[in-house]
């Protein structure tokens, strides 16, 4: 029988997480409540073990004070002895087994990744905005401390908190068991210690969680730095960097010294009260065996009862304040990643199809929610196969018009149609499939060469694969490549962001993959600007061939690439000023020709716009 499995530790959440601690955690853990509720039980009998400890010692004195050495083993005292054996021997052992099996093989390897896909799925489905407002750093880092805060609260429920209130309940009874007014004592010692416990906790839930926060944003700071770091050396700013990791740092350790101080009072004042319980509980049942009133069995009971939990007391506070410190951890994590910042698919939404590629923008509108910036009134129809220059000075438009038709963005006015339908209205997965893109700042992820040409469409074979870097002109250094272990061509791994790798390099993986790819919709985002001339001119023919047939749609400000396109837009200030073929917008002795005449270089000069 496979225990391991007995949680599906990457079954799907059903909705959003929600925003609240208790509904969190729920959502967090949903599918996985029997298996949860099996091992606390397993070690509640296990705490309930701790008492049973106690009473079979107390039974075993008095059998030992009502006896004579040779009449020990006699019948009278038989079952007492054959229980004791059992219970060491047996119970006790298989008790305590089931409760550490279940938590180290059901709860503990499962409910981390459990939790953590459930976190990962709902962080990629939020929008680029999301993701650009924060360290990718910090981000990852939230991700990872709630599901590992999650599973330790799960866990420390579990193993300990359910063992020791087993063994709290299980005390009371045994005591009353010998006498009401030992219990008593026992149960005021239990107000005054869960008193000191709802003073602490909440306390340290609160700093744990300013500590928690304090944390991630020094791994923002140093990831933003490390994925940079050719930046800093370039500009030489190392100590400004230092200064500004050591900034975090301050801020982390001022406020993990916070935690220190609350954490070390707390677990000196619940010391303080567990040395107190043995005195009363020996103390006063020692004082009944003086009055006749309790037996030496009864006495050894309650000093055995009284020593674990004054000795569990330390082991319980501390789990406690773990505990209130990763539901602090767990709450930091819930203001970071559960705000909803996302674009949803229709629930009647359909899986596009683009049998020809017409593209349709209707008094498209977008301006990141501000008054100005972004496209306004854009109406343009690229007809099938069409291939469509976008020209303009920076910050013109051009990129939101592609977010746009990505659907990274939804208009905040107007429509987007590809062979006439709305993409609001089919499924993002299928809007993306069909549009394959080549960006300026190309995207590489630190894989084989192979895996980030496959990207473009996994199911490929290996000879498909070389088969487009060779029309992207990759092939030959790709077959140069070779990694710090060794591995060599398409093999090799090309470090994190393609940092091995130089920019036209890069740009010819990506060029690889959008034509291993072979969407109907192609869109190029200044996808030959790290080319140099020689090595541009050489895949422009295959740019040609990759181009046949499909709609295009190329942003560029080299305008000699755009020279053969079918239409040429001209943007300014969010509008499309000009449209037509690059001799005929010439002619007209506009934008576009103060673009071509101003031009140094290829590139448009920034103040062409002004």
């Amino acid at each position: 029988m496979n225990i391991g499995g007995w949680i599906d530790a990457f079954r799907r959440a059903e909705g959003p997480p929600p925003q609240s601690l208790g509904p969190f955690m729920r959502w967090c853990l949903s599918g996985s409540w029997p298996a949860l509720w099996l091992a606390t039980i397993f070690s509640a009998l296990a705490g309930a073990m701790e008492v049973g400890t106690a009473l079979i010692l107390g039974l075993v004195i008095d059998a030992t004070a009502n006896s004579t050495p040779d009449q020990f083993y006699s019948g009278d005292n038989l079952p007492v002895v054959v229980g004791a054996v059992a219970f060491f021997l047996l119970a006790r052992p298989v008790l305590y087994g089931l409760s550490s099996a279940t938590n180290s093989i059901v709860v503990m390897p499962n409910v981390n990744p459990l939790v953590l896909s459930r976190l990962h799925r709902w962080t990629l489905g939020q929008t680029v905005g999301f993701f650009d407002n924060d360290f990718a750093g910090r981000i990852a880092q939230k991700q990872m401390q709630a599901a590992r805060a999650v599973t330790d609260v799960v866990s420390e429920l579990i193993n300990v908190v359910a063992f020791a209130l087993a063994a709290l309940i299980g005390s009371v009874a045994l005591l009353f068991a010998i006498d009401w007014r030992v219990a008593l004592c026992f149960a005021v010692w239990l107000v005054v210690y869960f008193a000191l416990i709802n003073w602490f906790l909440p306390r340290i839930r609160e700093r744990s969680a300013r500590r928690a926060g304090a944390r991630a944003m020094v791994s923002g700071q140093i990831v933003d730095t490390i994925t940079n770091i050719k930046m800093v050396k370039l500009f030489a700013h190392a100590e400004y960097e230092d200064r500004a990791a050591l900034g975090a740092m301050q801020t982390f350790r001022e406020r993990a010294l916070a935690f220190g101080y609350l954490s070390a009072g707390f677990r000196f004042a619940l010391m303080s009260l567990a040395g107190l319980l043995p005195v009363l509980l020996i103390g006063g049942t020692i004082t009944l065996w003086q009055a006749g009133q309790a037996t030496q069995g009864d006495i050894v009971a309650a000093g055995a009862v009284a020593i674990r939990i004054a000795q569990m007391t330390g082991w319980v506070s501390f789990t406690l304040m773990q505990i209130y410190s990763n539901i602090g951890e767990v709450e930091d994590g819930i203001k970071t990643l559960t705000p909803r910042q996302r674009i949803e698919d229709n629930a009647s939404a359909m899986a596009l199809e683009v049998p020809a590629g017409q593209i349709e923008l209707h008094d498209l509108g977008f301006a990141y929610g501000r008054q100005t910036g972004g496209v306004q009134g854009i109406n343009l129809t690229v007809h099938p196969g069409e291939k469509i220059g976008i020209v303009g000075a920076s910050g013109v438009g051009k990129s939101t018009l592609v977010a746009l038709l990505l659907r990274l963005y939804d208009p905040e006015k107007g429509k987007i149609t590809i062979d006439g339908a709305d993409i609001t209205q089919v499924t993002q997965e299928s809007l993306r499939r069909n549009i394959g893109m080549v960006t300026q700042e190309t995207a590489m992820f630190n894989r084989s060469a192979m895996d980030n040409i496959l990207y473009g469409r996994p199911d490929a074979t290996r000879e498909e694969v070389i088969a487009a870097a060779q029309k992207a002109e990759a092939h030959a250094f790709i077959q140069d490549l070779e990694d710090h272990r060794g591995r060599t061509g398409y093999d090799a791994h090309l470090g994190e962001r393609g940092v091995k790798l130089s920019g036209g390099q890069r740009q010819r993986i990506a060029l690889a993959r959008a034509i291993l790819k072979d969407a109907p919709i192609l869109v190029l985002d200044e996808a030959t600007s790290a080319l140099d001339s020689e090595v541009e001119a050489a895949i422009q023919s295959a740019l040609e061939r990759v181009m046949d047939g499909k709609t295009v749609l190329a942003i560029a400000h080299r305008l000699s690439t755009l020279t053969e396109m079918d239409r040429i837009i001209v943007m300014k200030d969010g509008q499309i000023v000009e449209d037509g073929r690059h001799e005929v917008l010439l002619a007209q002795q506009g934008l576009y020709a103060q673009y071509w005449d101003r031009q140094s270089g290829g590139f448009i000069r920034t103040q062409a716009a002004e």
